[in-house]
Formats: C-alpha cells, structure tokens, sequence
C-alpha cells in the first residue's frame, strides 16, 4: 500500500476551493514504474464525481487511461490535444468510447452514460466531472461514480496541470488524523515529497 500509493486520495490540487476543484478517489491497484518489486503494468481508482466538482485540466505524458461511468449520473470529458511543445493544440483526435473508434474536435467534450467508458490516449489534456441534474441525489448534491483503469499510474511526475496546481498539496489538519491519505503514509520518502 504504502509503496504503490494504494488508498485514500482527497485533494484540491492546491486550488483552496475543494468543491470547484477537486478530487476524491481511491486507488485500488498500482505497480511501480521504479521498483521491480511490484511489476503490475496497470491501476484502477475509484472516483466519486459530485456535480459541480472538477479535476483540473491536465494530461500525463506516458499514462494510457479508461475512464469508466460506473453508476450515477453521466461524466463529461472534455479532451484537448497537445503539440510537440505539451501545448493545448487544434485539430482532432481520434478516440475509442465503448469499443468504437471516433474522431472529434481538440477542445470537444464527449458524454459517458452510466456503463460507457472512454480510452484517454497519452499526452491528451483531459478534464471530468458529473454533468449537472443528472446524478445520484444525496443531500441535495448530484453525484456519480466513475473509475480509472490505466498503466501505472506515476502521481508524483506524470501529471502536467496548465494552472498552478499541485498533484499533492500540504494540508493543514483542523483535527486529529484519523486515517493517512495515499501520499501521507508514513516512512513513504517518495510518495510524501
């Protein structure tokens, strides 16, 4: 767990507004792209998606992912190209959603129903959320649940942000730890940098 990052991942990218700009999930499955001991080739997260709640636009430039709509209403994926130079670019791209090639425009952004499941491409810029009205009621809050199959996933440099965003940002705790994040275990040099 404490090796492969496995676990709890709460975070708001160092944005200071969690319900804009954040991220729950759990990491289930993860190998090591640096430690022999762990030669899993993949990972797989669970994502809660409020509605009105984003992850940041960003790309990974090794990182293949499916992004799965596991239950809840639908996720929107927003999907942008990127140059020789990891600029946001024009043009197409060309996609697998549900088994089924696609080309859209850089820029578009393609709904997944409750089942569907859309195959990111390295070093595209991608960004989701839970489209509004459509979720699972709870508190007067719409969410969904999505998850992540992808390679290994390299949280620590294989995310690229276009805004001045951290993957892990420091928190300040206002109570007693109960439980360690994915990043926050102890003794874990390269995973809490």
């Amino acid at each position: 767990m404490r090796d492969c990052a496995l676990g709890w991942d709460v975070t708001d990218f160092g944005s200071k507004d969690f319900p804009r700009i954040g991220r729950t999930l759990f990491t289930l499955r993860n190998g090591h792209i640096r430690d022999p001991r762990y030669p899993k080739s993949y990972a797989e997260k669970l994502i809660l998606d409020p509605e009105g709640q984003r992850a940041p636009a960003h790309f990974h430039r090794t990182k293949r992912e499916d992004i799965i709509n596991r239950g809840g209403g639908n996720i929107c994926v927003q999907l942008t190209r990127t140059d020789a130079e990891d600029r946001p670019a024009k043009g197409t791209l060309d996609l697998v959603v549900d088994g089924c090639r696609r080309t859209i425009a850089s820029g578009e952004t393609v709904r997944l129903t409750p089942g569907e499941s859309l195959c990111i491409p390295p070093r595209t810029i991608h960004q989701f959320w839970g489209e509004e009205g459509t979720g699972y009621r709870i508190d007067g809050v719409g969410y969904s649940v999505s998850s992540e199959v992808s390679s290994v996933c390299d949280d620590m440099k294989d995310n690229f942000f276009f805004a001045d965003l951290v993957r892990y940002p420091v928190i300040v705790e206002d109570a007693p730890r109960i439980h360690y994040l994915c990043n926050e275990y102890p003794g874990v040099e390269a995973v809490a940098r």
